[in-house]
C-alpha cells in the first residue's frame, strides 16, 4: 500500500467549524511538519485580517532561566515553541488578567502578554506560576484567508480545550485529548502511526 492510499484511508473531512479567537486547531495526523506535526494551536486572534496562535504542545528544550537572568524564581519553567514567526521573541499566556498592564484578554481567564517588568516582579516575589503562565518562543501566523483555506483542505480541525489543558505541559497526549473531544469519527486518527514509513 503506497503512502497516498494509506493517507486516504485515514483522511476525514474537516468538521465544518470555522476558527475564532480562543478556539484550538488540531492538525491532521499525517501533517509532516517540524512545527505542526500533531500540533494543537491556541488561537489568540482570528479575524478578517488573519490569525495568530501558539502551539501548545511542542517544547523548545529551553527553560526560562536560559533566556533571562532577571527572573530569579521558577527558572526551570519550560518554554514552548509557539511557531515559526518571531522565533527570538518571548510570548506568554496567563491567567493574571489586568494585574499585568497591557495584557490582552482572549477568553475565560486567558490573557496574552502584558507588562513583563510587572511579571518579573510577581515571579521574583515567589508567587507560584504552575498552571497560571505558559511561555512561548515565536508564534504561528496566517495571512487573511489563509487559515480558512487550510481548514477547507483538511489540514486542521477546529476544537476547544479547557483552561487547564491549554496551560498544561502535555505534548502528544494533548493532541490525543483534543481529538477525543471531537466525536467518534476522529478516533481513527488516534491509530495512525506518527511515522508510517517505519511500518
Amino acid at each position: 500500500m503506497n503512502a497516498n492510499t494509506e493517507n486516504d484511508r485515514f483522511r476525514i473531512l474537516h468538521n465544518g467549524i470555522m476558527p475564532q479567537k480562543g478556539s484550538v486547531l488540531i492538525s491532521e495526523p499525517f501533517l509532516n511538519d517540524a512545527y505542526f506535526q500533531r500540533a494543537v494551536i491556541f488561537l489568540s486572534g482570528c479575524d478578517k485580517d488573519g490569525a495568530m496562535g501558539f502551539v501548545l504542545n511542542k517544547e523548545t528544550g529551553l527553560v526560562l532561566g536560559d533566556l533571562t537572568d532577571s527572573i530569579t524564581s521558577e527558572r526551570q519553567t519550560p518554554v514552548f515553541l509557539g511557531g515559526p514567526v518571531d522565533g527570538d521573541k518571548l510570548f506568554f499566556l496567563h491567567s493574571l488578567g489586568e494585574f499585568l498592564p497591557g495584557a490582552l484578554y482572549i477568553r475565560d481567564d486567558i490573557y496574552l502578554n502584558g507588562d513583563f517588568d510587572v511579571l518579573q516582579s510577581y515571579m521574583n516575589q515567589g508567587n507560584p506560576i504552575a498552571g497560571k503562565i505558559k511561555f512561548f518562543l515565536g508564534y504561528s501566523g496566517w495571512s487573511p484567508g489563509q487559515l480558512d483555506e487550510e481548514i477547507k483542505s483538511n489540514t486542521w480541525l477546529v476544537g476547544n480545550l479547557d483552561f487547564q489543558s491549554i496551560m498544561s505541559g502535555e505534548r502528544e497526549e494533548l493532541w490525543r485529548k483534543a481529538l477525543s473531544g471531537l466525536g467518534k469519527q476522529y478516533k481513527v486518527w488516534l491509530n495512525y502511526p506518527k511515522e508510517p514509513y517505519l511500518n
